[in-house]
């Protein structure tokens, strides 16, 4: 078994946010506590949405947020601490297939700064 797969599934967590101030601090917080490998913060998204009975539009940033799935539950609570969002979108994909050296990069970045051993 991988060193990759031993520290769990890589997971791309999905939020969005209004500003580059709000995706700032939260791709940094993310990062910073060693929750995340990386956020990738993509401009220009336009949103078409429900929302408390009425059609809402807005223009967003989506976060793309590398972890892994054993550190889910952190991410989550740490965008919603931080968020500004009433209800932020927090949705996590799993990576079905991901190169094995970027995969260890994620477990050793979101791990406690001990790199991982290599694979048998």
């Amino acid at each position: 078994m991988s060193a990759a797969a031993d520290s769990g599934r890589v997971l791309f967590v999905l939020t969005t946010v209004s500003t580059d101030a709000e995706a700032r601090a939260i791709a940094e917080r993310l990062v910073n506590e060693r929750l995340a490998a990386c956020v990738n913060a993509i401009p220009g998204l336009r949103s078409l949405y429900r929302w408390k009975g009425a059609v809402e539009e807005s223009r967003e940033i989506l976060l793309l947020v590398k972890t892994l799935e054993s550190r889910y539950e952190d991410v989550a609570r740490a965008i919603r601490e931080i968020h500004p969002y009433e209800l932020p979108e927090i949705v996590a994909l799993g990576a079905d297939r991901v190169e094995e050296t970027f995969a260890r990069w994620i477990a050793d970045s979101c791990g406690d700064g001990t790199p991982l051993a290599e694979a048998p």
